[in-house]
């Protein structure tokens, strides 16, 4: 008698919890946290890259959009979260669409940037980003005029060529250990590009940009750029040409405005003649090739280390996100 006392009460204490956890579910306000999802037929696609998309729940309309691209040997997902991107989105509202490449395309799984068919408007890689957008905006009823896009290494290089190809439809930039615009074109291959840069004039630069979109006359897209000065995948001449070139597409010179240090790095930022901050840098001292990051739960912290994501105390999303007005 005593053991079956013992056994119904524990029937109905089991079945109490049940119910308990039954009911948290369903209360409004406790539904499952938003994930990445993947986008299907978003238009003809000519670069042939996947889309995927993390829109937090409850977003309402009118909110701004990132897009970020992955490194090579990287995907949308592993980026997404490595970056800090999705963390963000949740912390500030905002929705964040996801290129990913296939290795049809790239065996190592990296954006074309240095291709003359996708980094060409209306062609290639470059046309399917921007498909993305389009399919994004209509989506979620976001904000066309706080569209930003990202990237790291070979996704920094597409970061570049988005921004190029079609400035009218990015407020801002963010390139971290990429190559400036027409880098591949004008050293004479990428890897000259990646490993020693290439020699040109501010104005040559400047003059790439303009060619990708003949006849336009702004606004374009600010940059922000982050590099490590270890990096021997892509040379911090790089961050230094990109610099240079969206100086000189905004009309501004190439001296800092403002030199001062941000977690302890080298931080400058390059501001037009009215006096509106167009190029910001961020030298990440003693860094190799990656994305910076800076895990943790405080206000300024983002990301998870990883290959090529490096904990080196400065979250590079936060400040890209900082400098948009996203948060």
């Amino acid at each position: 008698m005593t053991q079956t006392r013992a056994a119904s009460r524990h029937i109905v204490i089991g079945a109490t919890l049940l119910l308990a956890l039954i009911a948290a579910f369903l209360t409004p306000g406790r539904a499952a946290a938003a994930s990445l999802q993947e986008v299907t037929g978003f238009g003809s696609n000519p670069g042939a890259l996947r889309m995927f998309r993390y829109v937090p729940d409850g977003l309402p309309a009118g909110r701004p959009v990132v897009v970020a691209l992955h490194g090579c040997t990287q995907n949308a997902s592993g980026y997404g979260t490595g970056s800090g991107w999705l963390q963000l989105a949740d912390r500030w509202g905002f929705s964040v669409v996801l290129p990913q490449q296939q290795t049809a395309n790239s065996a190592s799984s990296c954006f074309n940037w240095f291709q003359n068919g996708d980094l060409a408007r209306g062609q290639g890689e470059a046309a399917s980003v921007a498909q993305m957008v389009d399919r994004q905006l209509a989506d979620t009823s976001g904000d066309a005029s706080r569209v930003h896009v990202t990237g790291l290494s070979a996704g920094g290089g597409m970061a570049a060529v988005m921004m190029a190809a079609y400035p009218e439809r990015f407020a801002s930039g963010g390139i971290v250990a990429g190559l400036p615009y027409g880098c591949a074109q004008a050293a004479g291959s990428p890897w000259v590009c990646m490993y020693v840069g290439a020699t040109q004039t501010a104005k040559q630069w400047g003059d790439r940009v303009r060619a990708a979109r003949p006849g336009y006359a702004g606004p374009w897209p600010m940059l922000v750029a982050f590099q490590g000065t270890a990096d021997h995948t892509v040379q911090p001449v790089n961050m230094t040409d990109l610099m240079r070139q969206w100086t000189e597409v905004h009309g501004a010179d190439q001296v800092a405005d403002v030199s001062d240090s941000v977690a302890g790095y080298p931080h400058q930022v390059f501001r037009d003649a009215g006096g509106r901050a167009v190029v910001e840098t961020y030298s990440v001292t003693g860094m190799g090739h990656g994305q910076p990051v800076d895990p943790g739960s405080g206000s300024e912290q983002c990301g998870s280390a990883g290959a090529y994501v490096l904990d080196v105390n400065l979250c590079a999303a936060y400040r890209m996100g900082r400098a948009w007005g996203l948060g």
